[in-house]
């Protein structure tokens, strides 16, 4: 099993960054990312605890549940089925204000679920890809919050 953490300050409200970030059909503006889509919406909110999401990313298929939704500061999920199989413990994405605007820390727990192989693949492999992306999907999010000097949004 394999922790990944991406941090990263994005100047700006927190309460902007939590609903981009929590609203992963806005992932798509990533390279890395062909398709998100909401496919059960949770309690009291669309991505609230219980929404169910799907995603393609360049790295594969995944399933997640929202099993924790608390604006603006912390949301969480687990990936309930994938492709590459893999177990996966913990999603996490956690949102502090700062004097720059918002640090985000995004941590999941996984592993690739193949025999002989997962261990190795998922330090090799998976942790490298999962760091580039949520480090992708980031900066992506800061590019579509932030304004440029002459007041128009960038990548809007």
């Amino acid at each position: 099993m394999e922790t990944v953490t991406v941090e990263r300050v994005i100047p700006a409200p927190v309460d902007e960054v939590f609903a981009w970030l929590t609203t992963t059909t806005h992932y798509t503006c990533s390279p890395l990312v062909l398709r998100c889509r909401l496919t059960r919406h949770g309690a009291g909110a669309p991505y609230g605890v219980g929404a169910v999401r799907s995603h393609l990313w360049l790295i594969g298929w995944f399933r997640e549940r929202i099993t924790r939704f608390e604006p603006p500061y912390a949301t969480e999920y687990v990936v309930e089925r994938s492709w590459p199989p893999s177990r996966h413990e913990l999603g996490r994405m956690t949102f502090t204000e700062t004097d720059g605007g918002t640090h985000v820390r995004w941590t999941t727990r996984a592993e690739v679920r193949l025999p002989l192989i997962g261990a190795p693949l998922t330090r090799l492999l998976m942790r490298p890809v999962l760091t580039r992306t949520f480090g992708n999907i980031l900066a992506t999010a800061e590019a579509a919050l932030t304004r440029d000097q002459s007041g128009s949004a960038v990548n809007s």
